[in-house]
């Protein structure tokens, strides 16, 4: 059999990766890619984007399934578009979708569901939403109702920062339709983690948990990113907050979704706070699989990944169990000069091809590519072409020896001023540390 993905970054390497690795699959082709999907066995990229070009191929190969990478195309009605065309594909509807193209959808929905989550109001008047601020203890968090890019959230710790982020988002309109209406919010204390499951509308099947680090910089500083690295599993969510957070969250989407006429199926993941009181609130939604938890999460996954996925189109998720690697994988991110703001592209990336060889006969580690492009003097070398480059994924008995080992591996890779975190996992590491203290006292 034949599978499409769509997508082009790290996310969507590691699912074709592990999708080719299927004994049932003959041919794994990514749409477009990058450099590393084309270099993976049993993957072909395809330098088609649109969506009616893209169902033309499907059915000129006789895809068996599509699986949605991104946002973007789900935005755009790709799911909708395809099952039109009496064509398999794996992911949300466009209505469906609005748990991340709309944050005011999502903030409604969950009111109306009661899922738990922070206290907020809506505003298109940036009159009444400057008026709602002097009026509002700080900090607090605004939001751009739509996709801005990972750009449309500012934590504002003072009046003047809430103040210019209104400016920026409803009077200026830098992030164009998708700021205009904006969320106001409390600003929830604890720690942040990624809680994903696919689903089929009705059954659910958690995928392992993970925690991503958002920030620039060492020690959760500096501005926010798509991402700089991610582990999993999280100590942060134990067993009992796991089965509460399924029963709380995850089931309330699903059959509220069903309540509202709409079948909620793909991938769901929902980005959780964590309280001092070791409760879960809900800070978004995203319709798909996180990046870069996607990277640590299938390095993981022992279970056959295009098995769980026909059974999620099938309907038939109660009927498969998952398996785990019960090792920790930790991803860390090599990003491009200027990220985030400004990416510098076309450095060549040194040191791969004996970590390439390498992997080929090893569980323990993976390259997983972003932003790569093939390029250079003699064509085959590997330039940057995106913000985050690599996220370099490594397995260990704990997520420190995981941590230790991506390191080590990031050690053989260089391009010019690339920008690392030092610190992925540390949350986990210290928590870790800290519960063995008790244990052991």
């Amino acid at each position: 059999m034949k599978l499409l993905v769509i997508g082009s970054g790290g996310r969507e390497h590691a699912l074709a990766w592990k999708l080719s690795l299927s004994p049932r699959i003959h041919k794994v082709f990514v749409a477009p890619g990058n450099a590393g999907t084309a270099q993976e066995r049993g993957l072909e990229n395809i330098s088609i984007t649109s969506i009616p070009e893209l169902i033309e191929f499907a059915k000129k190969e006789q895809i068996a399934i599509t699986i949605v990478g991104p946002e973007t195309p789900l935005a755009d009605g790709i799911v909708d578009a395809f099952q039109a065309a009496n064509l398999i594909i794996f992911g949300p509807t466009q209505k469906a979708a609005q748990l991340e193209t709309s944050k005011v959808f999502a903030k409604e929905f969950m009111q109306r569901h009661h899922i738990p989550t922070a206290a907020y109001a809506t505003f298109t008047d940036p009159v009444l939403a400057h008026q709602y601020i002097d009026q509002t203890s700080l900090p607090l968090v605004v939001k751009a109702d739509g996709l801005a890019a990972g750009k449309g959230v500012v934590v504002a710790q003072t009046n003047e920062q809430a103040h210019s982020a209104v400016n920026a988002i409803l009077v200026k309109k830098n992030f164009g339709s998708a700021g205009s209406e904006i969320i106001i919010e409390e600003f929830l204390q604890g720690v942040e983690v990624s809680f994903i499951v696919m689903t089929d509308g009705q059954h659910i099947l958690p995928l392992a948990t993970s925690q991503d680090h958002k920030r620039l910089y060492d020690g959760e500083s500096g501005p926010n990113t798509g991402g700089m690295g991610a582990y999993s599993p999280t100590p942060f969510i134990s067993p009992s907050l796991h089965a509460k957070i399924l029963r709380d969250i995850i089931y309330p989407v699903i059959t509220g979704m069903r309540q509202e006429g709409i079948n909620y199926s793909g991938f769901l993941y929902a980005g959780l706070m964590i309280t001092e009181e070791n409760q879960a609130k809900v800070l978004e939604f995203n319709c798909r699989l996180g990046d870069p938890e996607t990277q640590p999460i299938m390095l993981r996954l022992k279970s056959d990944l295009f098995t769980l996925i026909e059974h999620a189109v099938n309907g038939t998720l109660n009927k498969v169990d998952v398996e785990w690697d019960r090792r920790a994988a930790l991803g860390v991110v090599m990003a491009a000069q200027g990220y985030p703001e400004n990416p510098r592209k076309n450095d060549v990336i040194h040191g791969l091809s004996q970590l390439i060889n390498e992997q080929a006969h090893t569980d323990n580690f993976h390259i997983f590519h972003s932003g790569t492009v093939a390029g250079g003097e003699d064509g085959k070398g590997i330039l940057t072409a995106g913000g985050r480059v690599l996220c370099i994924t490594a397995l260990g008995d704990s997520i420190k020896i995981a941590q230790q080992n991506a390191y080590k591996l990031i050690e053989n890779i260089h391009f010019n001023d690339y920008q690392i975190r030092r610190d992925i996992g540390y949350q986990g590491i210290n928590y870790q540390k800290k519960i063995n203290n008790c244990s052991a006292d």
